[in-house]
């Protein structure tokens, strides 16, 4: 039978109004879903400053002196501070000059992989021939090769090396990670040995220049190196000096 149409046309015009200004107030006062790979104020992804800068992050894969991915690695991602990310850009401008690029292996770390690190040097264990062949497993925190905190979370410290651009193979190294592009370094990263000293004696002619070059490039960027491994680099004037981070590291 005929009848109103659907809805009630027949409400008073009011009641509609103050319906929906209702709605709009609760749909207002529901926040916007948190994005999972938003990042804290002042960090950045490397590859939105500088996408030219190899990326080789060896913790977000099993290739590392764990064998297995490190908690908190989401993703084989480069964050830095935005300043050291601007400043790590500026080195590479300079070094591309030469036909060579920067690598990096590790830039900002989240305190769950150094605790997750921790733990496993814990479990115990032999020497590594690859990572740690003079050392045990037990022993890598009491010889300083593995930190209970790291200037990493504090995300302006890279772990980088020198590569050249055309890919031209070198010496693979007998100890740490091997990254057949980068030039002769003595080590590869993450060797744990006295050799990965940066002022270390005995290397090769053509090794230690070449340490003496990448020390002498990121200085005049401004970053100071860890004496103790030559791949290590913290920015002199970082913005988060007495603060550490945990967020994850996640892709864009």
């Amino acid at each position: 039978m005929p009848g109103r149409a659907e809805g009630g046309a027949s409400r008073n015009p009011r009641s509609l109004a103050a319906s929906a200004l209702a709605a709009t107030i609760l749909v207002a006062a529901i926040p916007p879903p948190a994005f999972a790979d938003a990042l804290p104020a002042g960090f950045v992804r490397l590859a939105d400053v500088d996408p030219s800068i190899r990326q080789d992050i060896r913790y977000a894969g099993s290739d590392n002196f764990l064998h297995r991915k490190v908690n908190g690695y989401d993703a084989p991602v480069c964050i830095l501070t935005e300043r050291a990310a601007k400043a790590l850009s500026a080195v590479q401008k300079a070094v591309a000059a030469g036909s060579l690029t920067l690598v990096v292996f590790d830039c900002y770390r989240p305190a769950r992989a150094v605790a997750d690190m921790g733990e496993w040097t814990r479990e115990g264990g032999p020497p590594d021939p690859q990572w740690y062949s003079r050392v045990r497993r037990g022993d890598l925190i009491a010889k300083g090769y593995v930190g209970e905190l790291s200037s990493h979370s504090r995300g302006s410290t890279v772990d980088v090396a020198i590569a050249r651009t055309d890919r031209r193979s070198s010496p693979s190294p007998a100890c740490g990670a091997v990254d057949a592009d980068t030039l002769d370094f003595g080590t590869g990263f993450d060797c744990f040995d006295p050799m990965s000293e940066t002022a270390h004696r005995g290397l090769s002619t053509e090794a230690a220049a070449n340490r003496r070059m990448l020390v002498d490039a990121m200085r005049a960027g401004g970053f100071r190196n860890y004496a103790r491994e030559w791949w290590h680099f913290t920015l002199a004037n970082e913005p988060f000096a007495k603060q550490r981070f945990d967020f994850p590291i996640t892709a864009d």
